[in-house]
């Protein structure tokens, strides 16, 4: 069963093909990084016209990529939010016009759902229940998937999502964009305790995150080291405040784990390719005896092969979308059943 996957929530054009739930075909994404660089950041006019320009040929190369046609589909999945709406407008559009004009099914898929079902795409069926740390440049957020498939989120941002974040640093620091790769790589070189920045909420209890008064610190330090005429160590700034941004996010995600007695620990989302927090997270599993659940960077960003993953899991589970999908830019997560992969599949 063939599944056409269309991503669009934010600037990332991206459209994938994949079989059976489990077997990507192609997996193809129209970068917008260029149109969005001189801004240090995402701009939601520029990036839904960057979608309306690049998802036609981006569907066309996914198509010829996994040797299909229209005609060899069974079903197309966009997702449907959350995510900047005109951004999301383009992708429901295309999806509808195809499920009409094609006479297939449509799915539409929670963004937040299709990071989950990204891990299945490497490691098949995903164990039930676990928690899932889903880190992006629009999402940061703790989630439970139950035993009985049902997904809560625990915790999330009250403010900046965590790759908001990294760009808005890395801006500061005068490095590129986007800014996560940037800061990772120069944190190598720094010294991750030359400064100690804050932990926002790390000892509240709960299982939200702050990041806008780390962020707040990172720039009044470098003001009031060039106020003063000393150097700046831009290594050491990298780093410090990359220590401080993942130490609350293992944290958290361990303390999620152990509140709700469940061994397996997912992590998703574009900042899930960071190298720090994929070494922190595997070193916190392994000290709490708990299995860590790492897709790929590749399948940690944005992508279709993840909307049509979670896709192909409503399609074989009787689920369809009526024409009438819109975008939802706030689309919530709590309450929906995730279902399991068909055993088929597995």
């Amino acid at each position: 069963m063939l599944t056409l996957g269309i991503e669009t929530s934010c600037d990332e054009t991206a459209v994938a093909i994949v079989a059976d739930g489990v077997t990507v075909r192609s997996n193809v994404i129209g970068s917008q990084i260029e149109r969005h660089r001189p801004y240090g950041g995402v701009v939601p006019e520029v990036a839904a016209r960057a979608h309306l320009e690049l998802l036609v040929p981006t569907i066309d190369r996914a198509l010829v990529e996994a040797g299909a046609t229209y005609d060899d589909l069974d079903a197309v999945a966009v997702a449907s939010g959350p995510g900047l709406v005109g951004a999301l407008l383009v992708g429901v559009s295309a999806a509808k016009g195809i499920a009409l004009a094609h006479d297939r099914d449509l799915i539409g898929v929670n963004h937040l759902e299709g990071h989950v079902c990204a891990a299945q795409l490497e490691l098949g069926r995903l164990p039930r229940p676990l928690v899932a740390l889903v880190v992006s440049g629009g999402h940061t957020a703790l989630l439970l998937l139950d035993a009985q498939g049902r997904m809560r989120e625990l915790g999330a941002t009250i403010d900046d999502a965590a790759g908001e974040a990294y760009d808005k640093i890395a801006r500061f620091l005068g490095l590129g964009y986007p800014g996560g790769p940037e800061i990772d790589r120069l944190s190598l070189s720094g010294d991750a305790e030359a400064i100690a920045f804050p932990r926002a909420m790390l000892d509240e209890g709960g299982f939200d995150f702050s990041l806008s008064g780390l962020k707040t610190a990172v720039v009044r330090e470098l003001r009031r080291r060039e106020a003063a005429g000393r150097e700046v160590p831009v290594a050491d700034v990298a780093a410090s405040f990359q220590e401080a941004i993942v130490d609350v996010q293992v944290a958290k995600t361990l303390a999620a784990a152990e509140a709700h007695d469940v061994g397996d620990v997912l992590v998703v989302g574009g900042v899930a390719a960071n190298s720090r927090l994929r070494e922190r997270m595997r070193q916190a599993c392994e000290a709490t005896d708990r299995r860590l659940l790492l897709p790929s960077p590749a399948l940690c960003t944005d992508n279709g092969a993840m909307i049509a993953a979670a896709g192909a899991n409503r399609l074989a589970d009787g689920q369809r979308s009526e024409l009438g999908l819109s975008a939802d830019a706030g689309l919530a997560l709590d309450g929906l059943v995730l279902p399991d992969l068909p055993e088929a599949w597995r």
